[in-house]
């Protein structure tokens, strides 16, 4: 929540001037909030959706009026972050989509630290395909040039990566939707 509430200062141009940079930083730290109860839900826990969603709009709802709506000073400051919360959730408003965009950015980024402490023996091309959510084309900008910088981290290393293909897709603009789960090379 931190680095991508960071991330939201490092907004690229053009978008930059058309986003609210202090909202995007309040959705960017309260987006996982609920995780801090619920527990970081992924598909492979097997949590249909709307139970996910249940789940975790009844932890916010205990974090931001239960604990904070009954404390003298932070009623509001409760509401403010519930608010916050609906709004990246329902990823309606400009914000919401980028910080969106800014959390898949953060897990490509998380994907190449570990690869490089790994030093070419840690292979997480799997998580390439987090890119092909990315709305908003200076943040799929923004994410070509981390996958150029992978390129160039495998190619020091004299090793072609998991899923060299998707990256070359994205890299070159194309919509990576239509490749197969299992496809690596």
């Amino acid at each position: 929540m931190y680095r991508m509430s960071i991330l939201t200062l490092l907004a690229p141009y053009p978008l930059r001037p058309r986003l609210n940079i202090p909202r995007c930083m309040l959705l960017a730290l309260v987006h996982d909030m609920a995780e801090s109860l619920v527990g970081d839900i992924t598909p492979k826990d097997g949590v249909e959706k709307p139970e996910k969603s249940r789940r975790e709009t009844e932890t916010m709802s205990y974090l931001t009026r239960s604990l904070l709506g009954t404390s003298t000073g932070c009623a509001d400051a409760g509401r403010e972050m519930r608010e916050a919360w609906e709004e990246y959730e329902a990823g309606a408003t400009l914000e919401s989509q980028f910080v969106h965009d800014v959390d898949k950015l953060e897990l490509v980024l998380q994907m190449m630290e570990y690869e490089r402490r790994g030093e070419g023996t840690v292979d997480l091309g799997e998580f390439v395909r987090v890119a092909d959510g990315i709305q908003l084309e200076e943040m799929k900008g923004w994410c070509r040039e981390v996958f150029r910088e992978r390129e160039e981290f495998w190619k020091g290393v004299g090793k072609v990566p998991s899923y060299a293909n998707l990256v070359a897709r994205f890299l070159a603009g194309e919509d990576n939707g239509s490749e197969s789960k299992g496809s690596r090379s």
